[in-house]
């Protein structure tokens, strides 16, 4: 897998986030054991391994490019190469208010674990739960039941 550029990633974060991540964080987060990201030109998805499981830490397409198949795209990618690398399960935590996201995973095949209550910042000050997601890698890891 080609190293990926942390300035292009927090661009397209950037992008696609109302609290994007930066340039430096990227870039300690892609210095880490584990951590790759599959990129294309208009997203990317950064996933952590760790023994036999794995993180999406995030997904990012640009608005213009959503809808389009792109984040189940890149979801199926990330998925496939976490399996490679070891991981049997793929975790992820999702804003419970986000439903294009939540309506991806669910095709993806992401079966709810629990709640992370009060988890991310609001734009209006408040806070949103999270749902933590979990998808069996080890079923088949070539192919994770993704669109």
């Amino acid at each position: 897998m080609t190293p990926a550029d942390p300035a292009l990633l927090a661009r397209l974060h950037a992008q696609a986030f109302a609290a994007p991540w930066s340039e430096a964080e990227f870039a300690d987060l892609l210095g880490q054991a584990g951590v790759f990201a599959v990129v294309e030109p208009d997203g990317f998805i950064l996933v952590r391994v760790v023994l036999d499981e794995a993180e999406i830490l995030t997904l990012a397409v640009r608005p213009e490019a959503r809808r389009a198949g792109l984040g189940g795209r890149l979801t199926g990618r990330g998925a496939v190469a976490a399996a490679q690398a070891g991981a049997s399960r793929l975790f992820l935590e999702v804003a419970e208010d986000n439903v294009a996201a939540r309506a991806l995973y669910d095709r993806a095949g992401f079966r709810p674990l629990g709640r992370r209550k009060a988890y991310y910042a609001a734009p209006d000050g408040g806070r949103t739960d999270a749902l933590v997601l979990s998808l069996d890698l080890a079923a088949d890891p070539e192919k994770p039941a993704l669109p």
